[in-house]
């Protein structure tokens, strides 16, 4: 039989207090095996690796409600959605970080050209070259909506839209976010562009993940407007395509 310890040994152990291992026992997180003749809460080695998958899963940002249910249950689909809502939610800040570093970068191209018959050295300069230097890591874009089609039905998946992609591949545009919307604005008058954003918003007219994107006529190229909490897939994917400069239509 494994040694059994105390409370106060196994809060040292984590590096956690006895209060807060008290308080994850009334949560149904953790449970004491029994206790000594004085009346201390004892623990087994078990319990340890229940307390470092519970730090994880708060460094993660589960919530203590969320944990409980990946330590109780006993379907692997409970726990792998909860750990996919987790991702999402993570992915739509990131993609608001990516989208602020995105334009960002732009506004600073905006500075150094007007900073062209200024010091070579400018400090416009500097951070540019340092901003560029580490461009954001998007997965690809074909990775990115193979990771959709097994999360959920979405059309932006299928065969149909991905061939609709190629000319979207490597094209200049910017993005910002207001309210529940990302506005993404593809650069440029190309017929074959706004003919695949046309296609495209066609295709998500059937798509039960988010709301019908809006196309615009703007004066620099073709204006998507796209609602809903999971408006940012359309952000990321485009982050995602311009990456692809490789793929650019000639």
């Amino acid at each position: 039989m494994s040694k059994q310890i105390t409370i106060g040994q196994l809060a040292r152990r984590v590096g956690l207090r006895t209060s807060t291992l008290r308080y994850y026992e009334e949560q149904g997180l953790v449970t004491p095996a029994g206790r000594t003749a004085a009346g201390y809460r004892l623990y087994t080695p078990g319990a340890e690796r229940t307390l470092r998958f519970i730090q994880r899963a708060q460094r993660l940002g589960f919530s203590l409600a969320d944990i409980h249910t990946l330590l109780q249950s006993s379907r692997p689909e409970t726990v792998i959605s909860l750990a996919e809502e987790r991702f999402l939610a993570l992915e739509r800040r990131l993609t608001k970080l990516l989208v602020l570093r995105h334009e960002l970068e732009l506004l600073l191209n905006e500075f150094r050209e007007k900073e062209a018959d200024g010091p070579a050295e400018s400090l416009f300069d500097r951070l540019l070259d340092r901003v560029c230097a580490s461009p954001p890591e998007n997965p690809p874009a074909d990775s990115l909506l193979e990771w959709l089609a097994d999360r959920a039905d979405c059309v932006l998946a299928g065969s149909d839209a991905q061939a609709l992609l190629a000319p979207l591949r490597g094209r200049h545009f910017h993005a910002w976010q207001k309210g529940d919307a990302y506005h993404i604005l593809v650069v440029g008058h190309d017929p074959a562009v706004e003919s695949a954003l046309r296609q495209l918003a066609q295709l998500e007219a059937h798509c039960q993940v988010h709301p019908t994107p809006q196309l615009r006529a703007h004066k620099e190229g073709t204006l998507l407007v796209a609602r809903g909490e999971n408006a940012f897939i359309f952000a990321r994917l485009f982050l995602a395509l311009e990456q692809e400069k490789g793929h650019q239509a000639g």
